[in-house]
C-alpha cells in the first residue's frame, strides 16, 4: 500500500513563521498545503521555483547600468515575454508608478 502523506520537519524562526502563517491563513490555504505546493513547484522547475535575489530599493534607470547589464536585462525581459512570464503594461504601469510615488 503507498503512503498517502509524509511528514516534514523544519525549524522556522518565530516571528516567520507567525507572519506566513498569517499570510497563508488570509488566502486560506492551510501550512501543509503551502509546503506541498513548494515541493511540487520544485519538482515542476526541477530547482527552486524562484531565483533568490537581494530585491533592491528602487528600479535601475538606463544610466546607472552599464551596456552589458542593460543588454542582459534586455535578454532576460524578452526570454520572460516569450515563455509567457509577462504582465499587462497597464498593470506594469500602475506598479512603476505606485513605487516612485512611494519613494
Amino acid at each position: 500500500m503507498a503512503v498517502k502523506s509524509a511528514n516534514v520537519i523544519a525549524r522556522v524562526e518565530p516571528e516567520i513563521k507567525e507572519k506566513a502563517e498569517d499570510i497563508m491563513g488570509r488566502l486560506g490555504i492551510p501550512a501543509s498545503t503551502a509546503i506541498n505546493m513548494f515541493y511540487r513547484q520544485i519538482i515542476l522547475w526541477n530547482g527552486m521555483p524562484f531565483r533568490p535575489t537581494i530585491p533592491m530599493d528602487h528600479p535601475l534607470s538606463m544610466d546607472t547600468m552599464t551596456k552589458e547589464e542593460f543588454d542582459l536585462r534586455m535578454k532576460e525581459g524578452l526570454r520572460q515575454a516569450k515563455s509567457g512570464q509577462s504582465s499587462p503594461v497597464d498593470e506594469v504601469f500602475d506598479r512603476v508608478i505606485g513605487e516612485i510615488a512611494n519613494d
